[in-house]
């Protein structure tokens, strides 16, 4: 009788202490992005961003009963698919829920069909922003909060239109970005190319392709390229040879170093990044001031933002899995429910435990549409003494 009873405390404390475990573990959310190549002077604040907002619903104790997310960053490269490939099979390996991330198009593309499909794994991406991944077989995993080029296109049709320019050149970065975005501006604007043409990163000289476009002529060069590497080299050249005067930037050209560096070149020309404003915006700027993380930086609302989704998708799904953000993500980040900005998601986490609905506004006024869309909306600025100033939301 003695045994029989030790025996049964045993299996008891067994148990006790296996659920426990089950409710008190790791549960890894992967961080892709290219943390080397054509933008790595942004994405360190990206991943800051993401992990902020880890961090964020670690601190509030409200997670699934003590399970503790943890981030695992990976690079992306943000331009070569193969390396891309191989560092999100490792997120995969260390056993990821999810994938915040990636950055680039081209590279997000390759993880979603060679690594997220395959195994499952929801994928968030703050800034693949092409439009060809709105139809990209994704099983219902993939999902982003930057919107489509096929709006950022159309933004900046409007507002070359609003400045009387008819008539302008376009370079693009030769990849599923660049050509995207080339394609989807080249339908809204009603005015003249010249000349749309390529270019390669990682070039020491772009003097071929500014003479190719200066021949062409235009009242302004569109740059969609990268802000470290071949977008920054044609603007140079073309500044070196006097070949344009006024560069019209894409998202993917956004960055402090780059107007900083380049003022000279960059001063009074204009360009597009998504951005947002309001109470979600102001709370950011909050939470991130006191955490000493950059929120001037493109793409770190849509970051923290990122993350912040697949936390409150696991909780409302009731398992730190990749099923269970798949299946609650447009849940928890549309309406109805209570509106949930930057800072509030112990809020949010109490709110989903009592079995209550959430309308995730977060840091970019997210709103998903279609197959996990983000609606969006777009900083207009203008480069000033090395800076860039808001001129409107559009």
């Amino acid at each position: 009788m003695k045994k029989l009873l030790m025996a049964t405390t045993a299996a008891a404390l067994t148990a006790s202490a296996a659920y426990a475990e089950s409710h008190a573990s790791e549960a890894k959310i992967g961080i892709i992005l290219g943390f080397t190549g054509p933008i790595e002077s942004i994405t360190p604040a990206m991943a800051d961003a993401a992990e902020l907002a880890i961090s964020e619903v670690n601190d509030s104790g409200k997670f699934l009963d003590g399970v503790t997310l943890a981030p695992s960053r990976a690079d992306s490269t943000c331009i070569d698919a193969a390396a891309a490939t191989a560092a999100a099979e490792r997120l995969v390996s260390e056993g990821v829920a999810g994938i915040m991330g990636a950055d680039c198009s081209g590279v997000t593309g390759a993880i979603l069909s060679n690594v997220a499909v395959p195994n499952g794994i929801p994928m968030v991406s703050p800034s693949a922003t092409s439009p060809a991944l709105s139809t990209a077989e994704d099983n219902g995993l993939f999902f982003r909060t930057a919107p489509s080029d096929a709006r950022q296109g159309a933004v900046i049709a409007e507002i070359l239109a609003e400045k009387g320019i008819t008539e302008v050149a376009v370079t693009y970065t030769n990849n599923d970005y660049g050509k995207g975005l080339a394609d989807a501006f080249a339908s809204a604007f009603d005015g003249t190319v010249t000349l749309s043409a390529p270019h390669d990163d990682g070039k020491a000289d772009y003097s071929a392709e500014i003479g190719a476009l200066a021949s062409a002529g235009g009242q302004a060069l569109m740059v969609f390229g990268y802000t470290d590497q071949g977008g920054k080299g044609i603007i140079q050249a073309s500044y070196d040879t006097g070949a344009f005067d006024t560069y019209v930037m894409a998202d993917g050209m956004f960055g402090s170093n780059l107007f900083s560096e380049l003022s000279d070149a960059l001063e009074g020309s204009y360009g597009t990044v998504p951005w947002a404003t309001g109470a979600g915006a102001e709370a950011f700027e909050t939470i991130t001031a006191a955490a000493g993380v950059d929120p001037t930086s493109s793409f770190t609302r849509e970051s923290y933002d990122g993350a912040a989704l697949m936390a409150l998708a696991m909780m409302k799904g009731g398992a730190a899995t990749s099923e269970a953000i798949a299946a609650n993500l447009l849940d928890v980040a549309n309406a109805p429910g209570e509106p949930i900005l930057p800072g509030e998601l112990a809020k949010a986490l109490e709110i989903l435990a009592d079995g209550g609905e959430i309308d995730y506004v977060g840091a970019s006024g997210v709103e998903l549409i279609g197959p996990g869309e983000a609606a969006g909306t777009y900083r207009h600025y203008t480069i000033t003494d090395g800076a860039a100033e808001t001129v409107e939301f559009k």
